[in-house]
């Protein structure tokens, strides 16, 4: 391709790709930031994933051929195609292919039941499935339920992992339900390399609904539009700090919310996408070294494995380590441990609903002289809004803003250019969280005087302790002060003289010990006594695939039986 890319774009570009639109404008959509690239680095490695290397030149014929493919197969405008798969090059193919088309794509959580998997196939109408064979077994049984369902398309992720180890895909040995189907390879056979020109000429056309997690009823299917996972794909190049130079570590799990978008944004700057499948420590590691790793996502879980498992004590990454966290306020602790091995540490906060990032705690370069622990606890704070999306608010329950005094609690509410469209085929639920104009996330938090924002908990998780409110985040975090501690969630339990008290479930790291009492007399000293745990629970955390400790579960356990709704 790199002999004809110049003529190759320009008589791409030469067509009507933009009917009615002024010489001015042009549509917002992802889809040009490929046609971009190609142009400009088709020779460059575009993906690594196992033992396979594609360039980018490779990576768009193989975009190319699966569109066509799926178009020969009657898929088009606005059909839904789901994806069950792990992390894998043929996600961010199809990140461009389907859009390509005017459809839609559907990404599901590879965690999930398959009564959970079979109600988003179902509820999303999908026509087609990019699905791993590995994950076969969860479709197999509610495949006669879905009627819509008239393409699926395997993918086997093993063969390429096979000789650096398995990152998370099948073994040999793990069981396999046969559905039928072609395989992924076959399939994109049957098209052709040749590009196309996307037929997007509304720009707030939908994209791709992402399902919640549906911890509280059913999932509820997120619409993002072009235009917002163009800007939020910009969003995230800027703030992350990507260039053409840099090469990203799929650790983030790109069916959780795309990606947050960095299937488009790495594609779109020409950095190199490296995949992993699932987040093994181990491997972590090793790509890092071999692929000079520059940039990674993911949750505070995924800070702590790798501050817990590093190759030695005084460990330092190679190359400065961009990483990105969200999903739970980080643990400055953690943010502090992460930074003394060389990371630079960027905190940000969102949901579904707004396409991930919404906040960033965007540094002052005045905050550079504080200690290594006093920056990490600046940057635990959620900060102020995204450059392209900076509309963000605390309020009380009659919609006024709260005082910017760091104390006075109240929920956080947004709107701007990532804001979802809405919930697909839910405008009741849509309307009741769009209420007063504002997206209200349901978080609590305070507007600091600086007007950065802080959290301090879910509605849901907030304890109220004999008319005392306690924060579940600040126990947390000063649980994670002990060295024993790997990992920490504070719960309200059932208490009939207070009608809640604080309960603390905790990993410790591998080899520590420490009794609840212990534990307890930790935080008596560290913050105010009716905020302490009353109880110490030791084990393993429940978790999402994003990271994320499902409190819910630990809820139900401890208010059975009681007058308490479960969240």
């Amino acid at each position: 391709m790199s002999e004809t890319a110049t003529s190759y774009f320009q008589k791409l570009w030469s067509r009507d790709q933009w009917p009615d639109l002024p010489v001015y404008r042009s549509t917002l959509t992802p889809l040009m930031f490929l046609e971009r690239t190609l142009h400009v680095f088709p020779e460059k490695v575009g993906v690594v994933d196992g033992d396979r290397r594609l360039s980018y030149a490779e990576f768009g014929g193989r975009v190319y051929r699966l569109a066509s493919a799926l178009r020969r197969h009657g898929i088009g405008a606005n059909d839904r195609v789901a994806i069950l798969c792990p992390n894998a090059e043929e996600v961010l193919e199809a990140h461009f292919a389907v859009p390509l088309l005017g459809a839609i794509l559907v990404p599901i959580n590879i965690r999930l039941s398959s009564d959970e998997i079979g109600y988003i196939l179902d509820h999303s109408g999908a026509t087609a499935l990019i699905l791993a064979t590995e994950l076969a077994h969860l479709v197999a049984p509610v495949r006669s339920r879905l009627p819509d369902l008239r393409l699926i398309l395997h993918v086997d992720l093993a063969p390429r992992w096979h000789s650096v180890g398995s990152g998370g895909a099948r073994s040999a040995e793990t069981p396999m339900m046969e559905l039928a189907g072609p395989g992924y390879e076959s399939f994109l056979s049957e098209g052709s390399p040749e590009p196309l020109v996307y037929p997007v000429v509304d720009e707030e056309q939908t994209i791709s609904i992402n399902y919640t997690s549906g911890t509280t009823g059913r999932p509820k299917g997120v619409m993002y539009t072009h235009r917002g996972a163009y800007l939020n794909a910009l969003g995230e190049i800027v703030e992350s700090g990507l260039t053409s130079t840099s090469t990203y570590l799929w650790t983030l799990p790109m069916y959780h919310c795309n990606g947050w978008c960095f299937p488009w944004a790495v594609v779109g700057i020409g950095a190199t996408n490296v995949c992993l499948p699932k987040v093994d420590p181990a491997q972590v590691f090793r790509l890092i070294e071999s692929e000079n790793v520059s940039h990674l996502c993911g949750a505070p879980t995924v800070l702590i494995s790798l501050v817990s498992t590093r190759p030695r004590p005084d460990y330092t990454f190679p190359r400065q380590l961009r990483v990105v966290t969200a999903a739970a306020p980080p643990p400055p602790a953690i943010i502090q441990q992460m930074e003394e091995m060389g990371a630079s540490i960027t905190h940000v906060y969102g949901l579904t609903e707004t396409y991930g990032p919404h906040t960033v705690c965007e540094w002052k370069t005045e905050w550079d002289t504080l200690t290594l622990e006093e920056r990490a606890r600046m940057k635990a704070r959620q900060g102020v809004g995204y450059i392209h999306a900076p509309e963000i608010r605390v309020v009380d329950e009659n919609m006024q803003d709260v005082p910017a005094d760091g104390k006075t609690l109240g929920e956080v509410v947004m709107r701007g250019n990532n804001l979802m469209k809405g919930y697909y085929r839910d405008e009741a639920t849509t309307a009741e969280v769009f209420r007063g104009g504002w997206f209200h996330s349901g978080d609590l938090g305070v507007m600091h005087p600086d007007g950065y924002i802080e959290l301090r908990d879910r509605k849901k998780d907030i304890i109220i302790s004999g008319g005392e409110n306690i924060s579940t985040i600040e126990v947390e975090r000063t649980l994670y002060q002990h060295p024993a501690v790997l990992e920490a969630a504070i719960i309200g339990i059932p208490d009939d003289k207070w009608g809640e008290v604080p309960k603390a479930f905790v990993t410790l790291k591998p080899g520590q010990s420490a009794t609840a009492e212990e534990i307890i007399a930790f935080c008596r000293d560290r913050i105010a006594h009716f905020k302490c745990p009353k109880a110490v629970e030791f084990g393993p955390l429940p978790k999402t695939s994003t990271g994320k400790v499902q409190k819910f579960k630990l809820r139900e356990k401890e208010w059975a039986g009681y007058e308490k709704r479960i969240h």
